[in-house]
């Protein structure tokens, strides 16, 4: 398939996909580290928040099935613009409300991210229509790239929601009134996700092949020859998310919060600094990648972030805690670009929406899970570093179960290569 990257307005749409990532990702951390401190402030209880924060995760993985099951066929831009939508009315209900069903309702149906993390319907529909317009050897390249700028502009909201949110308690505003601010950018942020959604070009649709020419094949959400691929790859990101649950930049926050005593603009920094390692680390993907193999990568990588992050709960100062925990993100998301140019390099190319969503919604579905598990913990001062030991260990487990059932499986153009190495 010939590439449409070198067309002017391909290209266009390219650069717009890349900003609507930076100003997604900005909303996302503009409101994480904050998030739990708002619905405390609201009067809500422990296990109150742990529930919303993992209902916000299962009403992200309903958004997504439906959106992203249907994507290709209603159309990719519209699908995203009913993502910024929902975005917006979770914001509205977010900066007026202290009703924990409305609450509850508005994190639901609409799109937060506790974690900072991509949540909804867009970042597989981003996916797929990167993949169709890059070659194989430049892939992991543009989605490390693609990762780099949700990093830093995640560390960027990181910093202005704990930054603003510190500036206005100063100057006499009350906590919750504070949060609520968080609120309206966030709300302001999906209006302009809208704006760029709506500059998109027909050409990031799907280009459906003529009757004649398409195979009769048996599909399940989308996919057909790569189902088990892609449902046995979905059971290991949902473990990988299930135990990143834990330690979800928000609970994390109100963690570090609690036992040290972090302020809200401390909080900032923290995980300003460690989102834009996390972003600098994964340009050393690609890289490594084109040594070493993607799986090999994806496993070295994040085995040894995820020691890092067992051994937090036992530093016994705030600035040892940050340091290890600045030391993990230096390595623990290169393992991103790497697992998403797998997914897409190991699938026909007219199942990459489908494969692209269904490991998305597993990685939500497995995250949903833990935070109502992991905020009972962290309210303990006893057990407040459990969540981060169970992290850690499920993590590793993920690690090796990978390794050894993907190490063999690999892409077109490590297949390619290897013979080309052992030739010369």
């Amino acid at each position: 398939m010939v590439s449409r990257l070198s067309g002017p307005r391909s290209s266009t749409d390219v650069g717009l996909l890349f900003a609507t990532r930076a100003l997604r990702l900005f909303a996302y951390g503009l409101t994480s580290v904050v998030l739990a401190l708002h619905l405390a402030a609201a009067g809500l209880s422990q296990l109150q928040i742990g529930l919303l924060l993992s209902l916000t995760l299962w009403g992200d993985t309903a958004i997504s099935f439906l959106l992203t099951t249907r994507a290709d066929r209603a159309g990719r831009r519209r699908t995203l613009l009913v993502g910024a939508a929902l975005m917006l009315a979770a914001a509205a209900v977010f900066a007026t409300a202290s009703s924990f069903w409305l609450l509850l309702l508005a994190a639901t149906v609409g799109v937060l991210s506790p974690s900072g993390n991509e949540v909804g319907p867009f970042l597989a529909v981003e996916q797929a229509a990167l993949a169709q317009e890059l070659p194989g050897e430049r892939r992991t390249q543009v989605f490390a790239w693609y990762q780099l700028t949700g990093s830093f502009a995640t560390a960027l909201g990181a910093l202005a929601g704990g930054g603003l949110v510190q500036l206005l308690q100063r100057a006499g505003v009350a906590p919750l009134t504070s949060y609520r601010a968080i609120s309206v950018g966030y709300g302001l942020c999906g209006a302009g996700l809208a704006l760029l959604f709506l500059g998109l070009s027909p050409g990031v649709e799907v280009t459906a092949p003529p009757a004649s020419a398409a195979p009769a094949r048996a599909s399940f959400l989308g996919l057909h020859r790569s189902r088990r691929v892609v449902l046995e790859l979905s059971g290991l990101f949902a473990l990988d998310a299930f135990a990143g649950g834990f330690v979800v930049q928000s609970l994390l926050a109100w963690w570090l919060h609690a036992r040290f005593g972090a302020s809200p603009a401390m909080l900032g920094a923290i995980f300003f600094g460690a989102n834009v390692l996390a972003g600098l680390s994964a340009l050393s993907a690609a890289s490594i990648a084109r040594r070493i193999g993607l799986v090999n990568t994806m496993v070295a990588t994040h085995l040894p972030s995820n020691v890092l992050l067992a051994l937090v709960p036992l530093m016994p100062t705030l600035p040892l805690a940050a340091a290890l925990l600045l030391v993990r993100f230096s390595i623990s998301q290169m393992d991103v670009p790497t697992r998403q140019s797998y997914t897409m390099a190991v699938v026909e190319p007219d199942e990459r929406s489908a494969a692209a969503g269904v490991t998305g919604i597993a990685r939500t579905i497995g995250a949903a899970i833990s935070p109502v598990l992991a905020a009972p913990l962290y309210a303990s001062v006893a057990l407040g570093g459990v969540p981060l030991f169970l992290a850690g260990g499920l993590k590793i487990v993920y690690d090796l179960l990978l390794w050894r059932r993907f190490r063999a499986v690999r892409p077109p153009e490590e297949r390619i290569a290897a013979p080309a190495a052992r030739g010369g």
